[in-house]
């Protein structure tokens, strides 16, 4: 009895822990700390239906336990047949229509909810001087990277979304390869990404959430697409409107690249002789692999390593360490240092300029 007690314990501090932890999250990543009305209204419900499952768990525990005291078999008691009781109608019709209520009103909230956030009719309608009156980004994903394309815009990133807050954003999602799953937990829930058809929903980001999270947010492929599927992240910059149409002024205007080292025109000279069959360095190119226009700015190396000269080195020299089954192995000639030190040179450098 004492060592069944003790494993008990063990087991309730466990379990303890686990409730606890369950609560803990980091603002840019977790989807219990909604930042956006998608999110915040998908976390009602989960609050919402919670709420119910754990009221229908107290009313029959309280029941279970007023039966198991009041008629258990009391001593004295070994012989005697009870009453035997063969149905009750009252009994049927209660415990029939009350999971119908209950059902009932958990599906209006979320039938509503459902369809307001499944509203995309936005996109493409346009206001009397003939400009988008929503903005949109194409998402495409590839094995192992994400590309943002604003086709009213002109502008084309990869791994880097960057969006307003205060405002809807709303994205079209297509897959270059295999199925994938578009993801960024504390915004709202996932959509998949299809090879064969294009997925449209929308989001939005609570400006005094994007300060909470340092005007970042993680973003996360939810499908399982291949042995390097763990490492496809993108990250997300949330900018209040006058700093995100800055940004696309910027990106609008941009001026070509120019190395302004020796260092980095040799580094040049190596992408263009390795990488430019893959790689765009223009704001507005749709390329094989990611647009490096702005790679200079990027919050992450590959999507998940820092961004400094040191990971960038180690995602150039061995990408297949880095990221299994990744497109980029084999695709350019072995490296050696003084050349990766020119092509790091020359790839951090490439930042956007305004003309």
């Amino acid at each position: 009895m004492k060592k069944w007690l003790q494993k008990w314990r063990l087991a309730s501090v466990f379990a303890i822990l686990a409730l606890v932890l369950s609560g803990c999250g980091k603002p840019f990543l977790s989807a219990l700390k909604p930042a956006g009305q998608v999110a915040q209204e998908q976390y009602d419900l989960i609050l919402f239906s919670f709420g119910i499952m754990t009221l229908v768990i107290i009313v029959v525990f309280v029941i279970f336990t007023i039966v198991m005291i009041r008629f258990r078999r009391k001593k004295g008691d070994e012989n005697k047949i009870p009453k035997q009781v063969e149905g009750s109608h009252v009994l049927e019709i209660v415990w029939t229509v009350i999971p119908i209520i209950l059902l009932i009103i958990l599906a209006v909230p979320t039938v509503s909810v459902t369809f307001s956030q499944g509203d995309v009719s936005a996109i493409g309608k346009k206001d009397a001087e003939g400009n988008p009156e929503a903005l949109v980004v194409n998402v495409k994903a590839h094995l192992y990277w994400w590309e943002f394309e604003y086709p009213d815009l002109g502008i084309v990133t990869a791994q880097d979304l960057i969006i307003p807050t205060e405002e809807k954003v709303y994205f079209q999602l297509t897959a270059a390869d295999v199925k994938h799953s578009f993801w960024i937990p504390p915004l709202g829930g996932k959509l998949d990404n299809n090879p064969d058809n294009i997925n449209k929903f929308w989001l939005s980001v609570d400006q005094d959430k994007a300060d909470e999270a340092g005007g970042i947010f993680y973003g996360k492929c939810a499908e399982l697409c291949g042995p390097s599927h763990a490492f496809m992240d993108f990250k997300v910059k949330a900018l209040p409107k006058a700093e995100f149409d800055q940004w696309v002024a910027d990106m609008q205007n941009a001026e070509a690249p120019v190395a302004t080292t020796d260092l980095a025109k040799q580094g040049e000279e190596i992408f263009n002789q390795s990488c430019i069959s893959c790689h765009a360095v223009s704001t507005d190119a749709n390329s094989v692999g990611p647009n490096l226009a702005n790679f200079g700015e990027r919050e992450k190396v590959a999507g998940i390593l820092d961004h400094t000269e040191e990971e960038l080195k180690r995602w150039l020299e061995d990408p297949e360490k880095i990221k299994p089954a990744n497109e980029m192995t084999g695709k350019y000639p072995e490296l050696n240092d003084a050349e990766l030190d020119a092509l790091t040179e020359y790839l951090m450098g490439l930042k956007v300029q305004a003309k």
